[in-house]
């Protein structure tokens, strides 16, 4: 028997990066998942290699939450992954700037609404399905796991939007597992917060030439395991999170970081 075994589970943003990290994790753990994204060919590809199924939905609209969840038997965990930076390439144009001064009202709504407003209305509908389902779920065994970041905790000047947004999500899911606490549902909210996780989300700021490399290092320098965090180990987490080995766990908040928010290093000392 798999830890996941005899549940169903919904993964936002699964056709590449985390997300499909996850969906993986989830597969080989006996979990049924419907992977989403609005990367249509490359989600029906990574869910037909996976043995998982596939549905179109745009995080940012209530009429896709309401036909995806809507249409599934049952709901047991929920993974609000799907998310950007801003900074994605687009049409080939160069990125429009994020700091505090220079960002548009446009691009800073556009960022907000993939990473808080869907994240909002993933918690919104897996909670009304919760409740239709509830007669026939036990203590603890519904599970939402929001993906944060470490850029919601710390600030970011020159990604605001992405770091204000990450920080509403942080918070939001203490909202959420409270309320559903209140409300006697079997349903528990967690965050992950990871930082510097090798994805292709990074491609746009290490680049793809020969530069690449020594990019990699420099950031990996800003964490005191000085190296990338990996797709697995997040997933792992997320395994742990969504099954009934975390039931006495909610509106807690998980860093997968390398140790940066743990506080300063210094590099190591000569022996005397």
């Amino acid at each position: 028997m798999g830890r996941l075994e005899g549940k169903t589970a919904l993964i936002t943003g699964s056709a590449r990066g985390i997300g499909l990290g996850i969906a993986r994790a989830f597969v080989a753990e006996g979990a049924g998942v419907v992977m989403t994204d609005i990367n249509d060919d490359e989600g029906r590809a990574r869910a037909h290699e996976l043995g998982a199924s596939y549905a179109r939905l745009d995080v940012r609209r209530e009429t896709d939450w309401e036909r995806v969840i809507g249409g599934m038997p049952r709901l047991d965990i929920l993974v609000n992954n799907a998310g950007i930076t801003g900074f994605e390439p687009e049409n080939d144009e160069p990125p429009e700037a994020h700091d505090p001064e220079h960002a548009s009202l446009d691009s800073w709504h556009g960022v907000l609404a993939t990473n808080l407003d869907g994240a909002f209305l993933g918690c919104k509908h897996a909670i009304r399905k919760a409740r239709e389902q509830a007669p026939d779920s036990g203590p603890g065994s519904g599970s939402i796991i929001n993906l944060s970041s470490r850029s919601g905790v710390v600030g970011i000047p020159r990604a605001a939007a992405y770091a204000a947004s990450k920080a509403a999500v942080r918070h939001h899911t203490k909202s959420v597992a409270l309320y559903c606490a209140e409300e006697n549902l079997a349903v528990r909210c967690n965050s992950i917060q990871p930082a510097a996780i090798m994805t292709p989300m990074w491609d746009a700021m290490l680049g793809t030439g020969p530069e690449r490399e020594a990019n990699i290092a420099t950031f990996a320098a800003g964490a005191p395991l000085n190296r990338f965090g990996t797709v697995d180990e997040v997933a792992a987490l997320a395994v742990y999170l969504a099954s009934d080995e975390s039931g006495f766990t909610t509106g807690a908040e998980f860093n997968i970081d390398g140790g940066m928010l743990a506080g300063t290093t210094e590099p190591p000392r000569p022996a005397r």
